[in-house]
């Protein structure tokens, strides 16, 4: 798999020039730029990938990280659950305006919009892929949208809910996603149709993410980073408050061990356990 991350980079390197496949270390990188997303690496030599308001970076084990993408602002990220070289993403080209919904095939190298999607080009800020039917697809633009046929088509589900942060698609329930808002966690059973209050009722909640065997994860601030089960929504447990004055906005659980998590804050850490 080294092989097609090299091919990446040097197809990069002939559409963009040499500067592209440059490292910098993370300390620089945040200073120039912001952090949409974050995912575990599935191929290649990079640990984590970085979804930024200046393109996708590949995070190595030494910390370094170097452009694989086009300077885009991908304001939405998503990795394809099913192929490591395949991830979705929204925002906005280089030029201005909105992407509509984007789909990479090769590990972020290149991108095409696969739907402006309704009342498009969107611009997704939240979105995710269902990790147990990747044909169903959420993205939050003047409501909730879903696609059910891998972002080709996208039809209204419904009103999103107020204050919205961010979203998570179930892990057990193709349905079933969550809501992390400034007033609470929401959840929807019918695709996006309807919500409601899920926990934390008045409180921030500033990231959500679901994980392997029905597991949930919330940022809640004032209480720190939740762990429960989607099927057991009211025994919450704390991981960590450990966080000072910062607070995460996107998690990463690795696929290939659910102990291993990666998560960005607002302040451009990048942190890991």
């Amino acid at each position: 798999m080294k092989k097609s991350f090299r091919h990446i980079i040097a197809c990069l390197q002939l559409a963009m020039g040499s500067s592209a496949a440059f490292a910098e270390t993370l300390d620089q990188l945040a200073g120039k730029t912001h952090y949409h997303g974050i995912a575990f690496a599935r191929s290649g030599s990079a640990e984590l990938l970085l979804a930024s308001h200046h393109g996708l970076f590949a995070l190595d084990k030494n910390g370094e990280a170097t452009l694989v993408s086009p300077v885009h602002d991908y304001m939405g990220f998503s990795p394809d659950p099913t192929d490591p070289l395949s991830f979705y993403a929204s925002g906005h080209p280089s030029g201005g305006g909105n992407s509509g919904f984007l789909k990479s095939s090769d590990g972020g190298a290149t991108w095409k919009q696969l739907s402006p999607g309704v009342r498009g080009p969107v611009d997704f800020h939240q979105m995710d892929v269902s990790p147990i039917n990747p044909q169903t697809i959420f993205g939050n633009y003047g409501g909730m949208q879903v696609s059910r046929d891998g972002g080709q088509t996208w039809a209204d589900a419904g009103f999103s809910p107020l204050m919205l942060v961010a979203i998570a698609a179930s892990g057990t329930n193709a349905d079933q996603v969550y809501a992390a808002t400034q007033n609470g966690l929401y959840s929807s059973a019918d695709a996006g149709k309807t919500w409601q209050s899920f926990e934390f009722d008045g409180k921030v909640v500033s990231a959500i993410e679901t994980g392997p065997n029905g597991s949930l994860y919330a940022f809640v601030l004032g209480q720190g980073l939740m762990k429960a089960q989607e099927d057991k929504p009211k025994e919450w447990a704390v991981l960590s408050n450990d966080f000072g004055e910062a607070f995460p906005l996107h998690i990463a659980i690795d696929p290939a061990d659910d102990n291993h998590l990666a998560l960005t804050t607002q302040n451009n850490d990048v942190l890991e356990s």
